[in-house]
């Protein structure tokens, strides 16, 4: 099986918890941006937290998205996902090359920089639900740590970690997300505490061979769990020519007539995907057309 999400709960439906397997789809969004190993890593996790965070919605046509505004080289990141386990995301600058950090480790935090992290849920109501956070190491796991409890009041531990090998692609990728509920017993508190004292990193229990029933076996020791599904995960952009051109259509008139002027075909890009859409001056013209007669 390749990438996917299990979502388990454990200790009597006192922890909900998710884990996921995603070198493949990091693989796919480095191949796509040409992302530096720095730049592969951050987005690797958010992508990676993304995919998790994205199936605990209810709604088919849920969707939420991850905003960093930060100050590091990175400029930035956005990643978005759906109830299906579909996810795409981007750097603004994914050619950062920064020295390693204290640690001799990809210096993620260095590459993102001090800023803030938006949370958008686009649930089908008038507004999309919009919760924001200060980045509070800029290491994204321990961000969206800070998030759970302070946004959403409810306790949670996530880690993420994405491996790089020697030619620059992805070795290993995943994550985990565990959740306290509301009624968790003090002893259960404890115990998890224990767990995950005990854990190094991510990346090192997906080194070891483990799968995400694995890693939730050693994050839950000593509780009963019980696997409520499996998702698949991938990397899926819904860009397509169609689209673009909507896009396109929305500049106006004015500019679409001062394109046609130059005479030359235009090139569109997709954020998330890379995927370049070209416009002859044939459709140009066709386009034009259409928006007279609206």
């Amino acid at each position: 099986m390749g990438d996917y999400i299990v979502r388990a709960t454990a200790a009597n439906s006192q922890i909900r918890a998710f884990a996921a397997t995603t070198r493949e789809l990091v693989e796919y969004a480095r191949a796509a941006h040409n992302t530096s190993p720095v730049a592969t890593a951050a987005l690797g996790r958010l992508l990676t937290a993304g995919s998790m965070m994205g199936i605990m919605m209810k709604g088919d046509k849920d969707l939420l998205t991850l905003q960093i505004h930060a100050s590091g080289p990175l400029n930035g990141m956005t990643v978005t996902a759906d109830a299906k386990g579909n996810v795409k995301g981007y750097v603004g600058n994914p050619n950062v090359v920064i020295h390693a950090n204290e640690k001799g480790k990809l210096d993620v935090a260095g590459a993102v920089g001090i800023g803030f992290m938006n949370v958008i849920k686009d649930m089908g109501l008038k507004e999309p639900y919009l919760g924001q956070t200060e980045l509070r190491t800029s290491e994204i796991a321990e961000d969206l740590t800070y998030y759970f409890a302070t946004s959403e009041q409810v306790p949670s531990s996530v880690g993420l970690g994405v491996l790089m090998e020697k030619d620059n692609t992805v070795k290993q990728a995943g994550g985990f997300i565990l959740q306290l509920m509301p009624f968790t017993e003090e002893e259960v508190i404890n115990r998890l505490e224990d767990n995950l004292k005990r854990v190094t990193s991510v990346t090192g229990m997906l080194e070891e061979g483990k799968t995400p029933e694995g890693i939730l076996e050693t994050l839950l020791e000593g509780f009963d769990i019980e696997i409520n599904d499996r998702v698949p995960t991938q990397f899926h952009c819904n860009c397509s020519k169609e689209r673009v051109e909507k896009a396109l259509i929305s500049i106006g008139r004015k500019e679409i007539q001062e394109m046609i002027d130059e005479g030359k075909e235009i090139e569109m890009n997709c954020h998330f995907c890379n995927k370049n859409y070209k416009f002859s001056v044939e459709d140009l013209k066709r386009i034009l057309r259409e928006c007279r007669r609206r």
